[in-house]
């Protein structure tokens, strides 16, 4: 079992934020809450594409630099970037100047939009695959909490099928944490009871 960190105001929580004032907050108020809404849902699978080779304390702390960047991760607009566009973006020290990353969230930005206007839509695609509501998990260590899963292959599958990308197993069970698809909160933390509370859709 993982022995929980003492934070000041004495809560216990997962040991992953250490004592990063905005990583305790992102895990206290996001990571692991039920996200339903198309375009929050499409910004987070792009910011998670981002933070492939890298730790979300990274892409986190350059959120908001990625949201100017992207004008405010509007898949509409994203997925009318020209060449010239991209170029810029790789001269803007904010973000993370990958291309092929640049180039995937403007690709996943049209995936998206196909999704949106030819399919369920997209919340409802992912959440789809639980039926709606998240699966709760009871993780007592951080040593049980698996890097993939059967579901985030199918998902990841799914996403990729449909001309997403940067959309791995690993990349979508990340997601699915953040999104509260799942609730890897262990036991013992504070936020995992209160994940379980919230409703599906």
């Amino acid at each position: 079992m993982t022995t929980p960190l003492l934070y000041p105001d004495g809560l216990p929580r997962c040991p992953w934020p250490k004592q990063d004032p905005l990583y305790v907050a992102y895990h206290d108020e996001e990571w692991g809450v039920p996200e339903f809404d198309d375009r929050a849902l499409y910004e987070k699978l792009v910011l998670d594409g981002f933070q492939a080779g890298l730790s979300w304390i990274i892409i986190l702390r350059k959120r908001e630099n990625f949201r100017r960047a992207f004008d405010g991760f509007d898949p509409e607009k994203i997925a009318r970037y020209t060449p010239k566009k991209i170029e810029r973006l790789l001269l803007d020290a904010g973000i993370v100047r990958n291309r092929m990353k640049i180039e995937g969230a403007v690709l996943s930005a049209r995936a998206w939009l196909d999704v949106m206007e030819q399919g369920p839509g997209f919340s409802r695609l992912l959440w789809d695959f639980l039926d709606g509501a998240p699966k709760v998990n009871a993780f007592r260590s951080t040593k049980q909490v698996p890097a993939e899963t059967a579901l985030s292959r199918q998902i990841s599958k799914e996403l990729a099928g449909r001309g997403f990308k940067f959309c791995g197993p690993t990349i979508v069970y990340a997601f699915m944490q953040a999104v509260g698809m799942v609730n890897d909160h262990l036991v013992t933390c504070h936020r995992h009871a209160a994940c379980t509370q919230r409703k599906g859709r």
